[in-house]
């Protein structure tokens, strides 16, 4: 099979979570665990670093890797879902994953994947991990695709473990409480491995400090440590922070390439875990930390995290589609100065939409749409839905449509923003 075929047969024999949602969903680890004994335990011949959370754990993973290459290191990243190119989940020194390599993973070991059946998450995994090792990558970042406990990822003994932050997403499998929901996140905790806490919160922070305490685990809670105050957009297009270390200014303009105001939680995370892997002879910098996260982009091709696509009219995306997530995206929003919005939205079918719904500004003029996948929710469904919240606007088909139709429409006084769903997300950028 040639890439494009290649692509097909993942894509259409496996069941994949972001096309086809719950069916695809495996509550155990016995494909990976097959998985693993057959190509040899790969992940065994390099150090990794596994991010978990419900929002952040992907800037988070990105600007480490980033940092990590800055230092020199041959960097592995492994992250989900992609945006254009399958090849974007698995990147070493931020250079996808050749075409080659998938096609013969796949084609060589093809009756042993027929018969296991393993999810598209678990074979793509178990490709990452091979690949890495054939490369000799030094360190790899491994996020997390869902939850924790039961991902698939769940399988590596890292030199840290990160989970950055609680909110409510996927609670038909990880839980109807935040409560549950760091329970399984939790399950990423390994024995006598550091912990990083991103964000500490009463209803969550003991689940944490149990786990830890049970695992004998170092715990470190970012946002206790650091904190970051004066930001604002440089000229050469950067978010500007000063950080503070328990009070103490570290990191004066310290420029970030990701633009999203709710950085500043991330970047606190990322340096609480940097601090740790320096104690497991990690040789960073702090001028490896300046570098790296001035060229997150640049470095590993990161997308969609309050991107700019245009100027006039100021046009935004970004991937934010939880609760929390769009509370951050709205929060930015209202940063900005702009005559009208036009808001492109989509979203998936097994997503708590009213949820979203409830917080969007009701003097946008919507455009209700849907991504180009098995699981979306038809858009006038959700335009219905967006009604009871006093939401209005028209609805189209695909994507596109919504999107030329806005940029028609929009002055160059105006804003457009596009979100939803990473999936929306895709489509434009």
């Amino acid at each position: 099979m040639n890439y494009k075929e290649t692509l097909e047969y993942l894509f259409s024999h496996l069941p994949m979570y972001q096309r086809i949602g719950p069916a695809a969903y495996k509550n155990n680890l016995d494909n990976t665990i097959a998985l693993d004994n057959y190509f040899g335990h790969p992940h065994r011949k390099f150090k990794t670093i596994h991010v978990a959370g419900t929002n952040g754990k992907g800037s988070v993973s990105h600007t480490l890797a980033a940092v990590l290459q800055a230092a020199g290191y041959k960097t592995g990243l492994y992250t989900s879902p992609h945006l254009k190119d399958y090849r974007e989940r698995i990147r070493i020194n931020g250079k996808m994953i050749k075409e080659k390599f998938v096609c013969d993973f796949v084609n060589t070991n093809k009756r042993f994947i027929d018969q296991l059946k393993p999810s598209f998450f678990e074979l793509s995994m178990a490709l990452a991990f091979e690949y890495f090792a054939l490369e000799s990558v030094d360190i790899a970042v491994v996020e997390v695709g869902m939850g924790g406990r039961l991902d698939s990822t769940n399988i590596i003994k890292p030199i840290v473990s990160v989970i950055t932050n609680i909110s409510y997403d996927h609670t038909q499998f990880l839980g109807d409480t935040l409560e549950k929901i760091a329970e399984e996140k939790a399950g990423i905790i390994k024995k006598d491995t550091p912990i990083v806490i991103g964000e500490s919160s009463s209803r969550t922070s003991q689940v944490f400090y149990n786990k830890a305490n049970e695992m004998n685990a170092p715990i470190f809670i970012a946002n206790l440590v650091y904190s970051v105050n004066d930001t604002f957009e440089t000229a050469d297009h950067r978010k500007s922070f000063n950080v503070f270390k328990n009070g103490e200014l570290i990191f004066p303009n310290l420029k970030h390439d990701l633009l999203g105001e709710y950085q500043k939680h991330n970047l606190c995370t990322t340096l609480q875990t940097i601090e740790v892997i320096q104690t497991k002879n990690i040789n960073i910098t702090n001028d490896n930390i300046y570098e790296g996260f001035a060229n997150v982009t640049v470095n590993t091709g990161l997308q969609g995290r309050w991107q700019i696509l245009n100027n006039k009219p100021l046009t935004i995306c970004d991937t934010g589609h939880n609760e929390t997530g769009i509370e951050f995206v709205v929060a930015q929003i209202n940063t900005h100065k702009f005559d009208k919005l036009h808001f492109i939205l989509g979203t998936v079918s097994d997503k708590d939409v009213h949820k979203i719904l409830k917080q969007l500004p009701k003097t946008a003029e919507y455009y209700f749409t849907k991504p180009s996948i098995p699981r979306a929710l038809d858009e006038k469904m959700l335009q219905q839905k967006a009604q009871e919240y006093n939401l209005q606007g028209k609805t189209y088909e695909n994507v596109k449509e919504a999107y030329e139709d806005a940029k028609k429409n929009a002055k160059e006084t105006d804003m457009i923003f596009v979100g939803g769903s990473t999936f929306v997300v895709a489509e434009v950028v």
